[in-house]
């Protein structure tokens, strides 16, 4: 019985093992590569060399789309913390009918296929163009907008969380004795949820950093985020420059991700 019992925990620390292999062996081939010296990804490098990232960022397509998704995903954050704290307090601390509706209203984009909710947005951006005459497709604020949308289910995500492992007993105290709704926001409501809008907004920010489909239908000239850029860059040329760009979009990714997981546990939002 030990024996077949210690045969069971080596097989699934075996396992274990093999599915940390199997999800970050991808991420460690990239960042071994960005350090290739060839011009050319061929295994193993004949020599090491950060040139890469330097020639990323020389690069303007790299360069302008960094700085734009940086942008995009900056905005995109503040509109969905502005949309979605509002509206979990509301689910949250204040029943009304048609509650869950609302809920599952708001966390719509995070269940529809991410290229099907792209070309929604896109062809309704046109439709809107046709009725009103006002561009938004291949615009930086088409851009935020969709973005937002990205964004709003993990910021509703997460400040929900955070309200429901709150106790609303100090908001009800605050209340009873005499202070309004704005100021028992502002001075125990806010404390109470600020680590879990701060794990919002950084996921948030990941969301729309990291987004390619809805971008795809909604960039225009001057307008491309990084991963666009990276797809444009890959139908020509097959180098270390693209590991190198890959590499910090995923240090930014992960970098966030640790700091989301500081404040609220990213388990409890899922």
């Amino acid at each position: 019985m030990t024996d077949r019992m210690s045969f069971g925990r080596m097989a699934f620390i075996a396992l274990v093992v093999l599915i940390f292999v199997f999800l970050l062996g991808p991420l460690v081939t990239i960042i071994w590569a960005s350090a290739f010296a060839d011009k050319i990804l061929t295994f193993p490098p004949t020599a090491y060399s950060f040139a890469w990232y330097a020639h990323a960022w020389s690069t303007d397509a790299f360069s302008s789309g960094f700085l734009m998704s940086v942008k995009v995903g900056i905005c995109a954050t503040i509109g969905s913390l502005v949309l979605g704290v509002p509206a979990a307090l509301a689910i949250e601390r204040f029943p009304f009918p048609g509650r869950e509706t609302v809920r599952h209203v708001l966390l719509s984009p995070m269940y529809v296929p991410a290229i099907v909710a792209g070309a929604a947005v896109y062809i309704y951006f046109v439709e809107v163009e046709i009725l009103t005459n006002f561009q938004l497709a291949a615009t930086f604020t088409g851009l935020v907008i969709a973005h937002t949308l990205v964004a709003l289910p993990w910021t509703l995500r997460l400040v929900c969380a955070s309200l429901v492992s709150a106790n609303a007993s100090s908001e009800e105290a605050a209340r009873s004795l005499g202070a309004n709704a704005l100021q028992t926001f502002f001075l125990v409501t806010l404390p109470i949820i600020r680590p879990g809008m701060i794990a919002a907004a950084m996921f948030s920010f990941i969301a729309s950093f990291s987004d390619l489909e809805k971008s795809l239908f909604l960039v225009g000239p001057g307008k491309t985020t990084l991963p666009i850029a990276i797809i444009n860059y890959l139908e020509w040329s097959l180098d270390p420059t693209i590991a190198a760009v890959a590499t910090v979009q995923i240090l930014i990714i992960g970098t966030a991700l640790i700091v989301s997981d500081r404040f609220v546990k990213l388990g409890k939002a899922f």
